[in-house]
This record gives structure tokens, C-alpha cells and sequence, in this order.
């Protein structure tokens, strides 16, 4: 494909590769994982490599997104977004005052938590007062990201793959039959709360974006690995018995054990209850 075969357009999927960072030089997102080694920002919860996004679908910031359309697949460069198109302008107003007593230990400056339903910044500890700064931390500041479109996805199969990663953080296998397409999910997945939230995002944007008609979601069990996993469990719960009577045998210890922890778990009583909750910035 030549020419504007190749250019990028609202509703393409495309993989992608990028280091997004400030104007000062700070790194503060990437898809590699050595670059994230090399500038301290490594998570090790996170999946590094190339990402697919749907142009247009919000994936991305919305300064990023709007500058893809137009570019060639195979595009490599720089491009600069504005803060009121990335995380916005700074609001200095956005601010509130509040009580030290409403979390369980003090405060920290530069602490993420959650005031009710804002999560914000502790910006400064005075007395027993701590202001919050609701804005995002990367509120006002322009985004520099260094960019690589790396390919087109034209497979259906692929594409509803990425949604799901997208929206649930899981890889799934996929079979296409016409407009019906079987989603098989790995073992267990289905008791996370996350996933199952995530995946009516997921089947909302696979009938909004291609022509499937029916979504089934599988999980699959054969009875050989099942058989398998069972016997494992029954040989733990062996194991855990012989603990147990050991331990019944060298007398109270146990219980002296068991008492302590519940005299530490009373001492906790009476706490009040905090709000706060530690969060990554995004970008």
C-alpha cells in the first residue's frame, strides 16, 4: 500500500510503540521496558511492548489521538500535545483543606488519596490541617511523545483480542464463526472483579466497532489438567493435616499464638477509618 493507503484514519486499529515525556526532559510513561529501567520508572506490575490502540476511542490522550490521523503507518517521530489536551490546565483552586483525623496515619506531602470521591495530592502538612490538590498531576504541563506506529490490524480476531486487553488487562484466545465470535478466557478469570466489569466495556466496543453479531465467553476445562490440578490439591491437604498434628502435639504454643493475635487485632479497634488510597499517575 502507498500513499493514502497508508494514512491513519479514525476508527484504525494500530500498534504502537512511545516514550512520553515533559518539556524538561523528564520521562514520565513508556511502552519499553529498558527505558523505564533506565529513567527509574519501572513498574514491575505493569506489560511493557507495543500497544494497540483504536484511533479516536479515547485510548490514548486526546492530543496524541487527534495528531495519529493523517500519519503514515510506519510514521516515527515527535509529537507535542498541549495541556488542555492531555490532562488539562492547572486549577489553583481546586484545592481543600482538611483534617489530618480523617486518615489513619499522617500525611505526606506528595501522598496520592482519596477525599470521598476525589482522589488528589497532599500538597502540604500544617498543624493538623493538610491541603489536597485534586488536580491531576500532570495537569499544565505539555507532552512530548516520541512515537512509532508500527502496524496496521486488519484481523478481526486481533482486534477483538486488543479490545479486551484494553479494557480488561487480560489476554484471551479468539475463534471467528461469520459474525459470532467465541472469546476463551484463562481458568479463573471470572472471579475477578476487574475482568468482569472490564469485559461488557470490551463486548460494547466489539459491537460498536465491527461487524459481529453474537459474543460467546468461554472458559475451558479439559479433565486430564483438571484431574491433574485436584490431585495437587489433595496432596497440599495431606500435607496441611501433618502440620496440624504436629502442632497439636508440642502443646499450647499455637494457641498463645492465636491469642496474641487477637489481643493485636482488638488494639486496632477504636481507629477511625481513612479514606486515602495510593494511585499511579496516568498518562
Amino acid at each position: 500500500m502507498e500513499g493514502d493507503d497508508m494514512a491513519i484514519k479514525a476508527g484504525d486499529f494500530i500498534k504502537v510503540s512511545y516514550t512520553a515525556k515533559l518539556e524538561d526532559g523528564t520521562v514520565i510513561d513508556t511502552t519499553d521496558e529498558e527505558v523505564a529501567k533506565e529513567y527509574g520508572i519501572y513498574n514491575e506490575n505493569a506489560k511493557y511492548g507495543d500497544i494497540t490502540i483504536v484511533v479516536g476511542e479515547g485510548h490514548v490522550v486526546k492530543g496524541l489521538d487527534e495528531e495519529l490521523v493523517g500519519k503514515d503507518v510506519g510514521f516515527k517521530g515527535e509529537i507535542v500535545v498541549p495541556p488542555e489536551k492531555a490532562f488539562g490546565e492547572y486549577d489553583p483552586e481546586n484545592k481543600e483543606v482538611v483534617s489530618v483525623k480523617r486518615f489513619k496515619e499522617r500525611p505526606q506531602p506528595g501522598q496520592r488519596v482519596r477525599i470521598g470521591d476525589k482522589v488528589g495530592t497532599v500538597e502540604r502538612v500544617i498543624g493538623r490541617r493538610a491541603i489536597i490538590d485534586y488536580n491531576h498531576p500532570l495537569a499544565g504541563k505539555t507532552l512530548i511523545f516520541d512515537v512509532e506506529v508500527k502496524e496496521l490490524i486488519e484481523d478481526d480476531a486481533e482486534k477483538i483480542k486488543a479490545l479486551f486487553f484494553i479494557n480488561t488487562g487480560v489476554d484471551v484466545e479468539v475463534e471467528l464463526d461469520g459474525k459470532k465470535a467465541v472469546v476463551e478466557v484463562p481458568k479463573g478469570v471470572a472471579f475477578s472483579q476487574y475482568f468482569a466489569i472490564g469485559k461488557f466495556a470490551a463486548i460494547n466496543a466489539i459491537f460498536k466497532l465491527l461487524d459481529i453479531e453474537e459474543i460467546d465467553i468461554v472458559e475451558r476445562f479439559k479433565k486430564e489438567e483438571e484431574k491433574a490440578v485436584i490431585e495437587a490439591i489433595e496432596m497440599a491437604k495431606g500435607g496441611e493435616a501433618e502440620d496440624t498434628d504436629t502442632d497439636r502435639e508440642e502443646g499450647k504454643e499455637g494457641e498463645e499464638t492465636e491469642e496474641t493475635s487477637k489481643a493485636g487485632d482488638k488494639g486496632e479497634e477504636g481507629k477511625e477509618e481513612a479514606s486515602e488510597e495510593e494511585k499511579h499517575a496516568e498518562s
